[in-house]
């Protein structure tokens, strides 16, 4: 199951799993890239959806929504100058990028990941980037050269299914971007390291150092639809909605020199078995996650963080049903294959494994 991005809804992953696990198909592996590295380990610690879905509306992940702050960079008129030069500009990744100083949010240093408990009922591979350049090159034409090699974080049997394979946006199909043909597979990095290195960006935090390599996140790829085939001969993945054309395409465009709607629509028309449609999620959850408060006369873009405790749990929640019910929809279109399952109420008591 490719858990791809997702940002700060993540808890639709957690109800996803649990519509999945309940109907006798939960997924072997998780492939997981950006935020839906969040959900990945959180699944992988906490084996009881139950306990997942509990942790998702801790008070732990209510401090960690919490403690994220803007940076001096998230200055309003700036940012907006910045996201229409991007806008205007066609080159694909035209100069080396400043991802370890030119970033809009800190990310605190302890993670909302729950202690393990129990056996891991799931494998998880985690997709990030390595980045191929130093913080001394910042701002110098790139003249073709590749800056990020695609690398999946794993265990020894994902590792060995992934010999020999190259990275999927290395190919030609994505014209002259800034990612390098080799996929980097390592299985030496922590699982929480590597959802946290998962989460790093390219416009809202900076790349995440660790043993003295820098990292870009799974934004990097966030539909690893062609890694995912080689790690499972059934591949579950959501149908996602379009990037925006405003912020989002243009970052992709200007950081990696790839099409970031040109990649999502062969992810969303290719090798998966099962398709969970989330291409309404914005709409449906515009509320429940973080949001950006554009404060004019400060001239900042503020993290607004829901007001009270029981506020988040009601949006954690939301997200949670909203998974659920989408991956039920997905089960019901091939009768007879999955067992029927009961429908969740909204903010009904946690689902027990069955």
């Amino acid at each position: 199951m490719v858990l791809g991005g997702g940002g700060f809804r993540f808890g639709i992953y957690i109800g996803m799993y649990a519509a999945l696990r309940r109907a006798g198909s939960a997924p072997d592996v998780l492939l997981a890239s950006c935020g839906g590295a969040i959900a990945a380990a959180i699944i992988h610690n906490l084996p009881d959806p139950e306990a997942q879905r509990a942790w998702l509306s801790s008070p732990e992940m209510y401090q960690f929504w919490c403690s994220l702050k803007s940076t001096r960079h998230a200055d309003l008129m700036g940012s907006l100058l910045r996201a229409a030069r991007r806008k205007l500009s066609t080159a694909k990744a035209p100069v080396i990028p400043d991802l370890f100083g030119d970033y809009m949010f800190e990310i605190p240093s302890q993670l909302p990941f729950p202690p393990a408990t129990g056996t891991p009922d799931v494998d998880v591979a985690i997709i990030g980037g390595k980045l191929l350049f130093n913080e001394s090159e910042v701002g110098q034409p790139r003249a073709g050269r590749k800056l990020f090699a695609e690398t999946v974080f794993c265990g020894e049997h994902a590792a060995a299914l992934l010999h020999g394979m190259q990275s999927p946006l290395g190919d030609a199909r994505w014209g002259q971007h800034a990612v390098a043909r080799e996929l980097l597979v390592d299985g030496s990095v922590p699982l929480t390291e590597a959802a946290r290195i998962s989460i790093a960006d390219m416009i809202y935090f900076r790349c995440q150092q660790y043993r003295g390599q820098e990292y870009i996140g799974g934004v990097l790829d966030l539909f690893p639809v062609e890694i995912a085939r080689r790690l499972g001969a059934e591949v579950i993945m959501e149908f996602k909605e379009a990037f925006d054309q405003v912020f989002a395409i243009p970052a992709w465009r200007s950081v990696l020199g790839i099409n970031g709607n040109a990649r999502l629509r062969y992810a969303n028309t290719h090798l998966a078995d099962m398709r969970i449609d989330t291409s309404d999620v914005s709409v449906v959850l515009a509320k429940q996650q973080l949001q950006q408060k554009l404060d004019w006369r400060r001239n900042r873009i503020e993290l607004a963080m829901p007001p009270t405790y029981d506020i988040f749990v009601q949006h954690m929640n939301d997200q949670w049903q909203y998974g659920y019910d989408r991956a039920l929809e997905a089960l019901g279109h091939a009768p007879g294959k999955h067992p029927p399952i009961r429908r969740a109420t909204r903010y009904s008591k946690p689902l027990r494994s069955v």
